[in-house]
């Protein structure tokens, strides 16, 4: 557990000048585009921020600022300063307890506690897990969105993985695309669910109710795959997989086929909940590890309320 003690700091770190890079063309890159030569000579740097420092003026040749279709000739200097993204600058640290299953110097793995907010937005501008990231590893204000690749909603607990270098983003962020990343949950849904099944539904945002996500036909494609782990009397724990991560796909998912989370104050339907929030847990995560390209496995305990809840159903 990371735990800056009772304090509750909220704090600018004195901001530090951008560093700043000197290259030369050489001869093998002579005849190629400004942009396409500096994702050769930066490669750690994904295209699109390389393209935003050459239109923001960042990156001048022999002194001068150019656009990013300037052919190069062996010989040229770069220079190339790396701004952080505006979208970084008004990151905050903040002295926010997490607790870290895993870290090394290419990730980390958090077990979110619920009711934390993954990243600043709309009314939680502050004390998420971005802020309480960059006060444990203030080198993360130079990856977008401090290193993180996937989200959990506010109120579902457990595992996320995130990158601590640039190459290990774009690692995983591909990853995530190619759907190799394993993640699997625990979940408390209403009713006698059938024993495993597979929803092939796509998810978009609700026609009426904006804030909600539903299965509509012009969605995204959204796949989960889940079996039953224990059977209640009105209830069903069930045991589910992502195939993609689309925003609140279980709940939407479940509560298509008629088996709401239980709690669930979005998609619950009717009746009174039993449970605080939704009855979600990020329980296992496997991925291939940017650096070794082994896979390795974390395990999130089921949280202490999660626990309370099962044996609350059990004996009904």
């Amino acid at each position: 557990m990371v735990n800056p003690g009772s304090g509750s700091a909220n704090y600018t770190a004195p901001e530090a000048p951008s560093p700043r890079v000197r290259l030369t063309i050489p001869t093998e890159l002579a005849g190629l585009r400004l942009d396409q030569a500096l994702a050769k000579l930066l490669p750690d740097h994904s295209r699109s921020r390389l393209s935003r420092l050459i239109a923001d003026g960042h990156v001048l040749v022999d002194g001068e600022s150019v656009e990013g279709a300037k052919r190069m000739r062996s010989g040229e200097h770069l220079d190339v300063t790396l701004v952080p993204r505006p979208e970084e600058e008004s990151f905050r640290a903040e002295a926010v307890a997490i607790a870290l299953l895993h870290e090394d110097e290419d990730v980390l793995v958090v077990d979110k506690p619920p009711g934390l907010v993954v990243h600043p937005g709309s009314g939680n501008w502050a004390g998420t897990l971005l802020n309480a990231l960059l006060h444990h590893a203030p080198a993360l204000k130079h990856l977008p969105r401090a290193g993180i690749v996937h989200r959990l909603d506010k109120e579902t607990s457990g595992l996320l993985v995130v990158a601590k270098t640039e190459p290990a983003q774009n690692d995983l962020v591909r990853q995530l695309q190619a759907r190799t990343v394993k993640r699997t949950y625990l979940a408390v849904a209403r009713g006698k669910v059938a024993e495993k099944g597979t929803v092939d539904a796509p998810i978009g945002r609700h026609p009426v109710k904006r804030t909600r996500m539903a299965v509509v036909p012009a969605g995204k494609p959204a796949v989960t795959h889940f079996h039953v782990k224990e059977r209640l009397p009105h209830h069903t724990l069930i045991e589910c997989q992502l195939e993609t991560g689309r925003t609140h796909q279980i709940r939407v998912h479940l509560a298509s086929i008629g088996h709401p989370l239980e709690g669930d104050p979005e998609y619950g339907g009717r009746g009174a909940q039993r449970f605080g929030r939704q009855a979600l847990h990020a329980w296992k995560l496997t991925f291939r590890h940017p650096r070794t390209g082994k896979d390795v496995s974390f395990e999130s305990p089921v949280p202490a309320d999660f626990r309370a809840l099962l044996e609350e159903l059990r004996a009904e």
